[in-house]
């Protein structure tokens, strides 16, 4: 098969690894791609959102199967155009991609199924999402853009200024562009955080393995959130029963929810959930594979994942026995210093070779670019370094091992990844 997987961070480098293990996948490209994935596949230099590019070169090159894997060219209905070309694509049709493009639809979807989520209003006036604010006068309180942004369009506001502040950076300077023409605001739930992905093809949904990302860009959780500086799997707080609460009152309800609406969702499901002392409750859907939480739940699968993709397109998702590996895995994420605010690219890295020649590393690229034989950083997050062991703390220790054999100008990476436990 041919196969042209479409993005160019380390989630699509990390399923083009794991495609590339098929003995059916015999040649795989990416639009656009990056410098370490050039490695595993042939790179066309076309935007992720550039729909008709795309098209056109599925059809140029013959391929046999798209993967759309980032969330805005899902959203703007990407795999809809490619299907109405009779081109196979795996990933939602725009009218369930909707499930993240839209937090008030998401939120609305949970409230009529009663989805258990965090309570909410939409707004969109400023001047009434404010009003509404200071007649709650419960702090913190989450502000968030409706639309896609990045990762970054959440915001937690502590006092009435920061969201008085908030809501006009959103709503009227447009910090997020059209994202921001309506704003959820929401209660603060307390608890913490676990990611569930999940196969789906409309008719049976099968959860991945846990894991846990780590948003903010510092350690002990200080600094601004970013778009994620490393995740681990399994979570230390998802046991069997947690799967079983979540099973029967959010995933399966989601899955028949978007059906009702006539609005079947094929592709992968992203969870994040929030382990609160009322149960587990719903903070987002993502209508994707979640960054960087694939670079450690990827690793950990057993199961042929071009074999999955194809059951979820033809709804015979029922007949694959999805396994996993009975271990553990961990990702640091090195980024460029100054992320997510400014920072410099184009400096060169080494240490990649001597990292991937430990047992159990695997350094998946997020901004890079191969030039004359060598890495340059090109981004914010510039690499995942993902290491799997038999259990968290030996998996911890070895990806720390592994990231202190790279380096690159101005690094910059947590040092507490999966280190906290839980009571």
């Amino acid at each position: 098969m041919k196969i042209l997987v479409v993005g160019g961070g380390g989630r699509e480098h990390t399923i083009i690894w794991k495609l590339s293990q098929s003995a059916k996948a015999e040649k795989i490209y990416a639009a656009p791609g990056n410098g370490g994935i050039s490695a595993l596949a042939e790179c066309a230099p076309i935007k992720a959102t550039d729909i008709e590019g795309v098209v056109n070169f599925a059809k140029e090159k013959a391929v046999d199967l798209v993967v759309v894997a980032p969330d805005d060219p899902l959203v703007m209905g990407m795999v809809d155009a490619l299907e109405a070309e009779g081109i196979r694509a795996f990933g939602p049709r725009k009218a369930a991609a909707i499930i993240e493009g839209s937090k008030s639809f998401s939120k609305e979807l949970m409230k009529k199924y009663n989805i258990p989520t965090a309570a909410y209003e939409v707004f969109d006036n400023s001047g009434a999402a404010i009003e509404y604010i200071k007649k709650q006068n419960k702090f913190p309180t989450v502000i968030k853009a409706d639309g896609l942004a990045l990762g970054k369009g959440v915001i937690i506001a502590a006092t009435l200024e920061e969201a008085e502040a908030a809501v006009h950076e959103i709503m009227d300077d447009k910090k997020f562009g059209d994202s921001g023409n309506k704003v959820v605001i929401e209660e603060f739930l307390t608890g913490p955080e676990v990611s569930v992905l999940a196969f789906t093809d409309g008719k049976t949904i099968v959860p991945m393995v846990s894991a846990q990302d780590h948003k903010r860009a510092y350690d002990n959780d200080e600094g601004l959130n970013t778009g994620g500086m490393g995740t681990f799997s399994p979570s230390r707080l998802y046991d069997a029963k947690k799967a079983e609460e979540c099973m029967n009152n959010i995933f399966l309800p989601t899955m028949r929810a978007m059906n009702s609406e006539g609005r079947t969702f094929k592709g992968v499901l992203y969870f994040g959930l929030m382990m609160t002392s009322d149960g587990v409750k719903v903070i987002e859907y993502n209508c994707r594979f979640g960054d960087p939480e694939t670079q450690v739940v990827l690793p950990r699968l057993k199961t042929d994942l071009l074999e999955i993709f194809e059951a979820i397109i033809d709804e015979r998702l029922s007949e694959v026995k999805i396994e996993w590996e009975d271990n553990a895995a961990v990702c640091v994420v090195m980024a460029s210093g100054g992320y997510p605010v400014k920072y410099q690219s184009g400096y060169e890295i080494s240490g990649i070779d001597d990292a991937e020649a430990m047992d159990g590393v695997t350094v998946f690229h997020a901004g890079t670019k191969a030039e004359d034989g060598k890495f340059l950083t090109a981004g914010g997050r510039v690499l995942g370094v993902t290491a799997t062991a038999e259990n968290l703390d030996k998996a911890i220790e070895k990806a720390y091992e592994a990231v202190d054999k790279i380096s690159f100008k101005d690094a910059h990476f947590r040092h507490d990844i999966g280190i906290k436990k839980y009571d």
